[in-house]
């Protein structure tokens, strides 16, 4: 069938007289072209009759037909030529402006329905818009459009310039739109003018700054004075707002004269202006964050004022927390008036908003919210207006959570906006956030119980009312002591009815709350509650519903630990029988099973001696082989942990961990583990002979690097095995397993905890038999032979042998003499024996004086001059902890190395560096002086490398006698030799390695000094100041929390990336850029990052957001990387200030996901890094996306939604779950 005759066949329908016919033509016409887009492609006239004819049925007198002919219109703009879509724009803004009511509003919708349509990139999107755009323009410019054409209209407009802002911006148009929309900002149609205004702000981002600030000059700042009229002053209120919310940063500039004409307008007596006076203030404390600040106080006192306009209500403030029992009699007494007709919620609401967007993102003003606000916010607890009861407590929330971030907690010195007080007596209190708080609590609670207490409370209030005081107890533990009657009160009456599907999230959030209500107060305070309460929780335990259930147990749990030991039988027996009812019903609900197991691990853990009575049925159902486990065995461990109950328990709580680890599969073997561990550790005599036979032949499969961490827990276990049955384990270890073992010691994959399990091991298993460390050492070292070198550790195996040696010294000198021989100049000793040697003897020489042996130091030494640099590394590794075995005789000739061998320096500094590491702290004062010169002296001359090991040594010396040597570095911040300098940052950057505070004090006044070259002309210099600015947050942020406003500008100045650091350097017939600035660049951001986690209190966030933002764009991927984790961070802790620059940060995001460019030149490399970009990008959308409010950055949501759909939907879906 040809494309035309199937064109025809539809248009043939579409002109049939049955109605029926021509809804028909046009639905298959839409998915013949859904199907096959080309099958509408090919003769043009034949394109035009069907275009044509839809058009026609856009005029349609059936309502149905129409609005399918507008669907149709919306797949066919996506195909149709660039002449055919002038034709059909001209022809729906030529219906659009016909005086027939219905045919302008079918126009309307077809013109919406063609650019919502429109593909995000493309030619038709830019053809489209460039046709559109003008015509719209002109359309608006007509002053005899009527105002239903002219909303239409500005709604078209706001979509294209939303949707397609790249598109519309390159267009040059005459007038320009700001010129054409502003006029309409005086319509007397109020509707107009609204969506004149929304149109107005979306196009200001993309236009030129002289025109946005002519428009604040003519528009909007003479329109904000008294002298204008309240209408334009409505008018302009809302402008302004939409323009802070679309263009913060062309409004900024006009903030100092428009703010005071905005909080004078506040004033005037129109509860419309005042509701859109404080939106407008609340927009610009969100987006204009710095040129607001000397405003706050004002906009503060205005919003506390109008939190409390009530105009139509006569009671005062103190009645406020009675409104909600007076609200059946007030409506008796109002018949003559409506709440309908009072509009004042409006401003009450609009104050608490902008009162919570000032909580939210002014963390550093905590202090005088408390003393200004919160007496205000409380006092408005009980408004009469449900919507606005509720926002206020949802601020009062934001409040709560920003002290629990920022106040410092209750006890620490660290808070934001803490202030002394001087009592009546003389003496000096703190104040701070959480004192302030705490002085408020009795009224608050009490205000807040009184709307919650009534029977007729709607669900939605009672759940946000537990939300609120679930928030206080997690900032103020054991605060609401005194309400504990009318808590009790509630609660019965939440509970005591049953749970609907609508009411169930309020049952859980009451149980929630209850078990945090037991967890942080003493039982004394709630005790006389409990014959009250404890019915009611123990009919919520038998609930079906499996979320109530669950949740009633763990409130039952939380009871039970507040109460330890519990000595009330009767209800031990009754939580028994509960949890034994769950557990032994094959359909209990999986969540409601763990429950229950974990609360029979409560019960014997907090009532033992009635536990003891019972059968112990309990752990017939929780020690299953089927099914899931992982509860199980979490409560096994949590009571092997706690309580001794026999040998027979353990012995068939081991059997059981047995079985389940014979199971297949990775998941929860490491639990399992850690569970065997515990029970173990409960025989007091000795395991059963019979168990290691039986265990460890089950170990053998863990004995590989495989899993690492399963291989550490296997390890621990042979451990243990050896230190409680040594005989019996000794002979199944050496007969099964001992030879996997070796082969494991010698991988390199072998590092942190399992590497301790193994020497461990090694130490356990010769003090159950030393005659076998005369065979485990060379077996061990036997084990690297016919290994290739890639997979081997001849360092792992050197610790195990020292290990073994240090455990049985008696075999000390026949192992020091055997590898001795490998070093010695006639000897014919392959490479890798003499590199294992060297780490042999250095292993073994860390503990045992090997002064005896003077040749076999001088061995050593004479490899420094080995060819292989292996070796080389080897022999400064052996020398200096063989140094370490005595001081006195072995030091001094390895300082004579580095003081007069240039060739053998660096060698010697590393074992220095090895003596200065692993010496006690005693030694290392007593050698100092030794070494203080040396090392000082190398920094002046010596190469990076040499300097690098130098400055780790001198940091150690520092920390070993601060008072001697952290001046004689502080001195020489100002040597004119730039690596003088650099070596001074380098040491102190090493001293910050020691987390011990004995040399804070003496550190602490010159911290700033170091840190103050970061702005050395130095480019190495200002790096290795960032560095240890960055190590300082990491581990003494308290020495530098308080130089944060001097250090903090410099930071940010090695944030931006500078063009005059960046070179080209010729590589063959390429040219390649070099940026010498990127490292410094990279350290600057990862001292942001630390920053972030160690010293939040003391940044502007504001500010700091502005620099991750910058980091977005920045040209390396890895400061990407880095910003990305800011951005995941900041979205939790400062999440409504990061929600403001959704739309600065989509584009850049954006351009992450984008992927690389694969060309002839692109290498699976770059691949990888692109895709590990992408991976990081994708986990901060996914955190951006849990705070983003629908509809507050359009661009961020079509975003979202547009990745949904992609490759990454199903990982954006999990990452956001």
């Amino acid at each position: 069938m040809t494309k035309t005759y199937l064109m025809n066949g539809f248009v043939e329908k579409m002109q049939s007289q049955d109605q029926d016919f021509r809804y028909m033509g046009l639905s298959d016409l839409m998915k013949e072209i859904k199907v096959d887009p080309q099958s509408f492609l090919g003769d043009e006239n034949a394109e035009m009759k069907v275009l044509r004819q839809v058009l026609q049925l856009v005029e349609d007198k059936i309502s149905e037909v129409k609005n399918q002919a507008v669907k149709c219109l919306g797949q066919l703009v996506k195909i149709i030529r660039e002449s055919q879509m002038d034709f059909v724009v001209d022809k729906l803004i030529e219906f659009s402006a016909s005086k027939d009511e219905e045919l302008r509003e079918i126009s309307g919708l077809a013109l919406k329905t063609i650019t919502s349509e429109l593909p995000a990139e493309g030619l038709v999107s830019s053809k489209a818009c460039a046709k559109l755009t003008p015509k719209l323009l002109a359309q608006l410019s007509n002053t005899e459009v009527s105002p239903e054409t002219l909303m239409e209209t500005l709604d078209i407009l706001k979509i294209l310039i939303t949707h397609f802002p790249s598109y519309v911006s390159s267009l040059i148009l005459d007038p320009p739109p700001i010129k054409v929309l502003t006029p309409l900002l005086s319509h007397p149609r109020i509707a107009v003018r609204k969506r004149a205004i929304l149109t107005l702000s979306e196009f200001v981002p993309i236009t030129a700054p002289e025109r946005t600030s002519e428009l604040l000059l003519t528009e909007v700042i003479p329109n904000l004075t008294p002298a204008a009229s309240a209408d334009k002053q409505r008018t302009t209120v809302q402008l302004v707002a939409a323009l802070a919310r679309s263009a913060p940063q062309q409004v900024a500039g006009g903030i100092k004269e428009i703010v005071p004409s905005i909080l004078q307008a506040v004033q005037r007596d129109d509860d419309e202006l005042r509701e859109g006076s404080l939106q407008s203030l609340e927009a610009l404390v969100l987006k204009c964050p710095a040129e607001i600040t000397p405003f706050l106080p004002p906009a503060i006192q205005a919003a506390t004022q109008y939190v409390k306009y009530d105009p139509n209500y006569t009671g005062g403030d103190d009645d406020d927390e009675e409104m909600a029992d007076d609200e059946d009699e007030d409506d008796a007494e109002l018949d003559e008036y409506s709440d309908e007709e009072d509009t004042s919620y409006k401003i009450r609401r609009s104050a608490t908003k902008l009162l919570g967007a000032i909580i939210a993102t002014r963390p550093e003003l905590l202090t005088p919210l408390y003393k200004e606000v919160s007496p205000v916010l409380i006092s408005r607890f009980g408004d009469r207006e449900e919507t606005v009861r509720l926002e206020i407590w949802a601020t009062y929330n934001t409040l709560l959570v920003q002290t629990a971030v920022y106040g410092g907690g209750p006890q620490q010195k660290d808070l934001v906006g803490g202030k002394r007080k001087r009592t009546e007596d003389g003496m000096d209190v703190e104040e701070t956030a959480y004192t302030l708080l705490q002085a408020q609590v009795p009224t608050l609670a009490k205000a807040l119980l009184n709307q919650i207490k009534s029977p007729k409370t709607a669900p939605a209030t009672l759940q946000a009312g537990f939300s609120l005081l679930q928030t206080l107890l997690k900032v103020l533990p054991g605060s609401l002591s005194p309400q504990t009657a009318l808590i009790t009160s509630i609660s019965k009456s939440v509970l005591s009815q049953s749970p609907s599907t609508s009411t169930s999230t309020l049952h859980i959030s009451c149980l929630q709350f209850l078990a945090l209500f037991f967890s942080t107060h003493a039982p004394a305070t709630f005790s006389s509650s409990l014959p009250a309460l404890t019915p009611i929780l123990f009919s919520s335990m038998g609930e079906r519903h499996p979320r109530v259930a669950s949740d009633s147990f763990r409130t039952m749990s939380a009871l039970l630990k507040a109460l330890k030991p519990l000595k009330s039988q009767e209800m031990a027996d009754r939580i028994y029988a509960e949890a034994l009812k769950r557990l032994s019903n094959h359909d209990t609900d999986a969540e409601v099973r763990d429950c229950a197991e974990d609360i029979i691990a409560d019960l014997w853990i907090c009532a033992t001696d009635v536990m003891k009575t019972k059968d112990r049925k309990e752990w017939e159902y929780i020690c299953r082989s089927s099914g899931r486990t992982d509860g199980a065995v979490r409560v096994v461990s949590k009571v092997a942990n706690e309580v001794d109950l026999g040998t027979d328990w353990t012995n068939g709580c081991v059997e059981w961990t047995m079985t389940i680890l014979k199971k297949s599969g990775r998941a929860g073997k490491v639990e399992v583990f850690e569970c065997l561990a515990t029970l173990l550790a409960r025989y007091e005599g000795g395991v059963p002979s019979d168990l290691p036979p039986a265990l460890v032949p089950q170990l053998k499969p863990y004995i590989t690097t495989t899993d690492i961490s399963l291989l550490a827990q296997a390890m621990s276990i042979l451990t243990v095995l050896l230190e409680t049955a040594p005989t019996i384990t000794f002979q199944e270890i050496e007969r099964d397993i001992l030879k996997d073992i070796y082969a494991v010691s010698r991988s390199q994959l072998l590092t942190g905890a399992a590497l301790e399990s193994v020497l461990a091991f090694f130490g356990a298993l010769v003090e159950a038999d030393s005659q076998i460390a005369t065979h485990v050492v060379p077996s061990l070292a036997k084990s690297v032979e016919g290994v290739p070198r890639s997979e081997t550790s001849f360092s792992n195996v050197s610790k195990c042998i020292a290990q073994v040696v240090k455990s049985y010294q008696a075999v000390a000198a026949g192992v020091i003499s055997e590898y001795a021989k490998h070093i010695r100049n006639s000897s014919k000793a392959s490479t890798e024996q003499v590199i294992l040697s060297l780490l042999i003897l250095g292993e073994v020489g860390r503990h045992i004086d090997m002064s005896p042996q003077q040749d076999l130091f001088v061995h050593v030494i004479e490899h420094f001059a080995a060819e292989q640099e292996e070796v080389r590394n080897a022999a400064a590794f052996a020398a200096g902890n063989i140094a370490i075995g005595n001081l006195h005789q072995f030091l001094p000739a390895i300082v004579k190395i580095v003081e007069g061998d240039d060739q053998k320096r660096l060698l010697a500094l590393q074992a220095v560096k090895e003596v200065v590491t692993y010496t006690s702290h005693g030694q290392l004062e007593n050698m100092a002086e030794t070494l203080w010169a040396p090392l000082f002296k190398l920094s002046e001359n010596a190469e990076e490398s040499t300097r690098n090991v130098a400055a780790a040594c001198i940091g150690k010396l520092i920390t070993a006698q601060p008072a001697r040597y952290l001046p004689q570095v502080h001195a020489r911040i100002t040597d004119p030799n730039p690596t003088t300098r650099a070596t001074v940052l380098s040491s102190i950057r090493y001293t910050f390695a020691d987390s011990g505070s004995s040399y804070d004090e003496i550190l602490a006044p010159h911290i700033l000094d170091f840190l103050s070259l970061m702005l050395d002309a130095d480019l190495n210099v200002r790096r290795l100041a960032l560095s240890a600015l960055n190590a300082a947050a990491r581990t003494k942020p308290h020495l530098i929390r308080d130089h944060l406003p001097t250090v903090l500008p410099n930071l940010y100045q090695e944030t931006v990336l500078k063009p005059e650091l960046i070179r080209t350097v010729q590589m063959g017939p390429w040219q390649h850029k070099v940026d010498d600035g990127l490292e410094a660049r990279k350290t600057a951001y990862e001292t942001l990052y630390t920053l972030l986690d160690t010293c939040l209190t003391k940044i502007d966030l504001n500010e700091f957001l502005a620099h991750v933002l910058v980091g977005l764009a920045d040209p390396s991927d890895e400061i990407k990387v880095i910003c990305h984790m800011m951005l995941f961070r900041l979205s939790q802790i400062a999440p409504t200030a990061v929600a403001q620059h959704l739309g600065e940060a989509t584009p850049l995001l954006e351009t992450s996901m984008k992927g690389p460019t694969v060309g002839k030149d692109t290498v699976k490399q770059d691949l990888e890094r692109a895709a590990e970009l992408q991976r990081s990008t994708l986990r901060a959308i996914a955190a951006l996306s849990k705070i983003a409010t629908t509809g507050a950055s359009p661009r961020f949501d079509a975003f979202v939604a547009e990745l949904s759909k992609s490759e990454w939907g199903k990982e954006l879906h999990e990452l956001s779950a």
